[in-house]
């Protein structure tokens, strides 16, 4: 274990308290899993689920996620993405995603149910619309 590791704190996030907010899509409510104040916002873990809301946001628009880490779990309904160099990928409850970072990538749909579990490394990283990398 590393000095760093050292410093983080033991997490228990109970589902019956979870806690749904808004997030960086409108249509999907989140739900912090406690990881960032856990790893001193060397992760983030959330739960994210579709809230029946149906409008366009950038998600859908070629984007980055400034990250070093980012892994993905399908806990339901399903998704199409497109994603740089890996092309069109459906993935559906049970599958998983390890996304390299700075990989460009669009959502292109999803199902009224899809709900994810996704971890990211740093806590803090950003999101930005980038050009369509096929052009």
């Amino acid at each position: 274990m590393n000095k760093k590791q050292n410093e983080w704190n033991f997490v228990h996030n109970i589902a019956e308290n979870a806690n749904w907010t808004p997030g960086l899509r409108e249509i999907f409510n989140y739900r912090d899993l406690g990881l960032k104040e856990g790893t001193n916002g060397d992760y983030i873990a959330h739960i994210i689920k579709a809230n029946g809301k149906e409008m366009k946001d950038e998600v859908k628009e070629w984007h980055i996620h400034e990250c070093e880490f980012q892994f993905v779990l399908v806990l339901n309904g399903w998704a199409k993405f497109e994603y740089e160099g890996e092309g069109v990928k459906t993935i559906r409850k049970g599958d998983a995603i390890n996304q390299r970072p700075k990989i460009a990538h669009r959502e292109i749909d999803c199902s009224k149910d899809f709900e994810v579990l996704e971890i990211v490394a740093p806590a803090n990283f950003k999101t930005k619309i980038v050009s369509d990398p096929n052009k």
